[in-house]
């Protein structure tokens, strides 16, 4: 067994001990059958083939509609990349970011890589797309390392799509974004990772000052919360957006669950 073997064992084992503390065995089971399946037989053969698919079906997209549409359908053996979020919240997200017309955008919070896409779709077509994502994370955290090649074609034309598998939080996280940015302003950030009431707070305190004047914040999961004890975010939300200018997207009150804010800088 080689050094790299060991490595990459060691770093699942890590991932997985995460995921069943988070979610629990059973969750932790499914993600563990899966890995299996890809590392017998998806990575050599699913893989190549459904990125080809993606690709494929990705030429005909035009338009934020059809983009949503296709990030919520997609689904080849099991790989899915579909958003968590409701349709409408998304599309008015976009809509609204589109507006700026954004270069340089920044997602907290990747999960199963439907905004990471949906956020290359409006970016300009030689911008940067930067995503951070802490593997084995609380709040649906780790996306699988073979989803990487599938995310880097989601570059369209000359924009670069810039994968970080870091804590957020973690002060050489933030100088590797400052280092990637060059002395350039984010025109876009969306905040969807840590949902606790300081996670959230933190992630705005450290990469807000990021973004350009005139450019956005976006957070996810701004409706309060009654199921998902631990998603603060609407705690953050209210008390932050009484000092800009912004708008809230949130599809039914009812639901409890998701809801869109933006703030202007």
């Amino acid at each position: 067994m080689t050094l790299n073997s060991i490595q990459r064992i060691n770093s699942k084992l890590k991932e997985g001990m995460g995921l069943v503390k988070a979610q629990g065995i059973l969750i932790f089971s499914k993600e563990a059958s899966q890995y299996v399946f890809w590392e017998l037989l998806g990575n050599r053969i699913v893989l190549p083939l459904s990125i080809r698919q993606f690709k494929k079906k990705m030429q005909d997209i035009q338009g934020i509609d059809a983009a949503v549409d296709f990030a919520f359908s997609f689904n080849y053996f099991g790989l899915s990349i579909r958003p968590g979020q409701f349709k409408c919240e998304i599309k008015q997200l976009l809509n609204s970011t589109k507006e700026i017309e954004p270069k340089r955008l920044l997602e907290i919070g990747t999960a199963k890589g439907g905004t990471l896409f949906l956020f290359s779709q409006i970016a300009s077509c030689d911008g940067q797309v930067l995503s951070i994502d802490l593997p084995g994370g609380k709040f649906g955290g780790g996306y699988a390392e073979k989803k990487i090649k599938l995310y880097h074609t989601f570059a369209k034309d000359n924009q670069k799509i810039i994968l970080l598998r870091k804590n957020a939080h973690e002060i050489n996280t933030l100088n590797e974004v400052k280092s990637i940015l060059s002395g350039q302003k984010l025109d876009f950030l969306f905040i969807d990772g840590d949902h606790t009431y300081e996670g959230v707070k933190m992630d705005f305190e450290m990469y807000s000052p990021l973004v350009r004047r005139g450019g956005i914040v976006g957070f996810h999961d701004i409706a309060e919360q009654t199921i998902k004890n631990e998603c603060e975010v609407n705690k953050f939300w209210n008390e932050i957006k009484r000092n800009y200018k912004y708008r809230e997207f949130i599809y039914d009150l009812s639901t409890t669950k998701y809801g869109v804010g933006l703030i202007y800088i």
